[in-house]
């Protein structure tokens, strides 16, 4: 045996592949991955009923929902994975969108590495179209957005999200609160805190302009409304 020469054990029943073999295995985890999600786009998109281990159903057309609740063990497709969650976590939307054109250049390069095309070249080639679709989005953004569009972009960004039959109160609620913590065009979400109790529908949602801190009463008797109150916050315990 050679010295320096990496040994691998590896658990039985694996198989390892190398070169082209292995590119062509990622490609087609990526594709796979991407048409799952597929059919869940646009506004006749379609739900999945996805059942978990216990017996759990969740019905959705949220793709970031959808690719946490699948049992994914491949590489390549979890790398598409990790993209839908940085996309739900920067954005907040888009990540079937997100997971479906990664599928879509990895298609593409598939069809460029029969070419005998160098995957390194290839990758340049991407990081450039990336450059030129971010200048072509800069040039067709919208500086001067509407309250009304602004209600349309929260209804878009809420289908399939279970709030269908509520989508516009809720809508207005959202561009409510976002507005009330914008400045200088930036948004800080940090800013607002969505507090949820059972016991109520949907439509009954409110703005409260001010602080809320979900806490029970200390003791029945205390009371349960004041009127023009003087209030300490203390960030200590009280012993």
């Amino acid at each position: 045996m050679a010295q320096g020469q990496p040994i691998f054990i590896l658990p039985e029943g694996t198989n390892r592949l190398l070169g082209r073999d292995a590119q062509r295995t990622n490609i087609l985890a990526g594709k796979v991955l991407a048409e799952t999600v597929r059919t869940t786009l646009g506004p006749k998109g379609m739900d999945k009923m996805l059942v978990d281990g216990l017996g759990d159903i969740v019905v959705t057309n949220d793709g970031v929902t959808i690719l946490k609740e699948m049992d994914i063990e491949h590489p390549a497709a979890k790398m598409l994975v990790e993209v839908a969650k940085t996309q739900e976590d920067e954005v907040g939307d888009g990540t079937t969108t997100a997971v479906i054109i990664a599928g879509e250049l990895l298609k593409k390069s598939e069809t460029l590495l029969d070419m005998d095309i160098h995957p390194t070249i290839i990758a340049m080639g991407y990081r450039q179209a990336a450059e030129k679709a971010q200048e072509i989005l800069d040039d067709i953004a919208i500086e001067d957005i509407s309250r009304d569009m602004l209600v349309k972009v929260a209804m878009t960004a809420m289908t399939g999200k279970g709030t269908e039959k509520a989508r516009e109160p809720l809508a207005n609620l959202i561009v409510d609160a976002v507005q009330q913590v914008a400045g200088d065009g930036e948004v800080d979400t940090d800013h607002i805190k969505i507090e949820k109790k059972d016991g109520a529908v949907v439509e009954e949602s409110t703005l409260i302009q001010g602080v809320i801190i979900d806490k029970e009463k200390v003791h029945p008797g205390m009371p349960s409304e004041l009127t023009d109150a003087k209030v300490v916050l203390i960030n200590s315990p009280l012993e």
